[in-house]
């Protein structure tokens, strides 16, 4: 695990690769939870039988949106931030999808320092960070994920 205690010490990744988190795999009870959470119940996601039948993945599929959610729980496991008032997620820009994460696949994230900028004492970094799929060539989602940090 990487920590880092200051804008500099994280301003020295720019243009680098911070790290890779852990394996993580996608179940469908976390797909249920998430659909009870969000009220999106779509059968793709939650209808084991009928994607068995229908669905051109054969199985449940995670939503997006869940595996794009699970970018803070991966980052805390690639960084330890110390020494914070405070972060804050800030935004994120050009996020493609590039393929469905099936249930029961393990997914993890790969994350570069892509810029940082010290803004009267609070650093802005964007992160570009790939969401994973083991054993497939093509990425889950790939895009720029924005935090603010205040550091002490």
């Amino acid at each position: 695990m990487v920590v880092i205690k200051s804008h500099a010490e994280f301003e020295s990744y720019l243009g680098k690769e911070i790290g890779v988190s852990p394996w993580h795999k996608i179940t469908q009870e976390q797909i249920n939870n998430f659909a009870d959470a969000t009220l999106d119940h779509q059968w793709i996601h939650v209808d084991a039988e009928r994607a068995k039948t229908e669905s051109p993945f054969k199985t449940t599929i995670a939503h997006g949106y869940l595996t794009l959610s699970l970018v803070p729980f991966f980052w805390k496991q690639i960084v330890e931030m110390q020494n914070l008032k405070m972060e804050v997620n800030y935004g994120i820009e050009q996020l493609r999808f590039g393929q469905a994460v099936l249930v029961n696949n393990e997914v993890r994230c790969r994350v570069s320092l892509k810029t940082i900028i010290n803004l009267r004492g609070t650093t802005k970094a964007t992160l570009y960070i790939q969401l994973e799929i083991k054993d497939q060539p093509k990425h889950a989602f790939a895009g720029d994920v924005v935090f603010l940090y205040h550091f002490i």
